[in-house]
């Protein structure tokens, strides 16, 4: 086992770029645990790192590689290390660096844990992102029961989890999606579902907690919370990037209601309530489409042109 399959491209661009060649597999350094891949899931930040938009942070070195959480088997475990065994199914999160959509993944214990035993690994693919929808409604605006949340993008691969597990913290919850996804949120335990298309602001109440999975018209809904109230954005407008982060950090010393900004690195505590959460019926996985890894360009496309119900997933396997 010298090279395996994964999924690159050689300059930035649309997804048309992304290809499958073939890498070394990770050699299994002091400390790792060597995991085969089954599946991994897309998300928006690989979409910026392929097109480009975050090149100070990536780089200018090619070939570049793409994906960031993954479910799979543990093929190989470093002799010094306790409590994980070849065979076991585990899912998790690269450390602030992509290149999951590939047959092998090397990462130390604390960058995954046990995946849940009542779903396959394919849907588990789709969920290691929930991570961030846990640390944003509990750890960054602690969402307590009876309060009024607000979930824009209730139908996305975050959304989806944060309307899920808004409900089962106790919270009245009100989401924002497409018009042909209110149906899907509504069935995830949503108390009030809106088109984000013909419903703004101006159109809702107040609450106690906004979780923004959407990054534009900040200012608009952060005059929606009640006194007391927290807002969280895990986006930032893509195309006006700069103003977007500035009003951002303006919203902790200006006015009402400061404006919590993120970007997830989950460990093992995490995945592992997340896995709690799964097993209990808590959250379960939404998937929108599977494609194998040789359709990882559609499955950027498809996600580029929005719409999206729950996580578009890439079976390795």
């Amino acid at each position: 086992m010298n090279d395996m399959r994964a999924a690159l491209y050689d300059s930035y661009g649309p997804p048309d770029v992304l290809y499958v060649g073939r890498v070394p597999v990770p050699e299994l350094r002091r400390g790792q645990v060597l995991v085969r891949v089954h599946a991994v899931s897309v998300n928006g930040g690989e979409l910026h790192g392929r097109a480009g938009r975050v090149r100070l942070v990536t780089g200018r070195s090619f070939p570049q590689r793409t994906g960031l959480d993954f479910a799979g088997e543990v093929a190989e475990v470093d002799p010094a290390i306790t409590g994980l065994r070849p065979g076991d199914r585990v899912w998790g999160v690269l450390p602030r660096t992509f290149g999951s959509a590939a047959e092998y993944v090397a990462v130390r214990p604390r960058n995954l844990a046990y995946a849940p035993e009542n779903i396959g690994l394919v849907e588990a693919a789709s969920l290691p992102a929930g991570t961030t929808a846990i640390t944003a409604l509990r750890s960054k605006a602690r969402l307590k029961a009876g309060e009024r949340l607000l979930v824009r993008g209730g139908s996305g691969g975050i959304g989806s989890i944060a309307v899920q597990l808004g409900k089962a913290l106790g919270a009245h919850v009100t989401a924002l999606a497409g018009a042909k996804n209110l149906d899907l949120v509504r069935e995830l335990g949503a108390d009030e579902v809106h088109s984000y298309a013909t419903t703004g602001p101006s159109d809702l109440g107040r609450f106690d907690v906004i979780m923004d999975t959407v990054g534009t018209g900040l200012r608009a809904f952060r005059r929606l919370l009640a006194p007391g109230g927290r807002m969280v954005s895990i986006a930032f407008d893509v195309d006006r990037v700069a103003a977007s982060l500035g009003y951002v950090l303006a919203s902790t010393a200006h006015g009402r209601g400061r404006v919590r900004f993120f970007s997830g690195n989950p460990k093992h505590d995490l995945l592992a309530e997340l896995t709690r959460l799964v097993e209990s019926g808590a959250v379960r996985p939404v998937v929108d489409t599977v494609h194998p890894l040789a359709g990882i360009a559609d499955a950027h496309r498809a996600l580029e042109a929005g719409g999206v119900r729950g996580k578009h997933v890439i079976q390795v396997v």
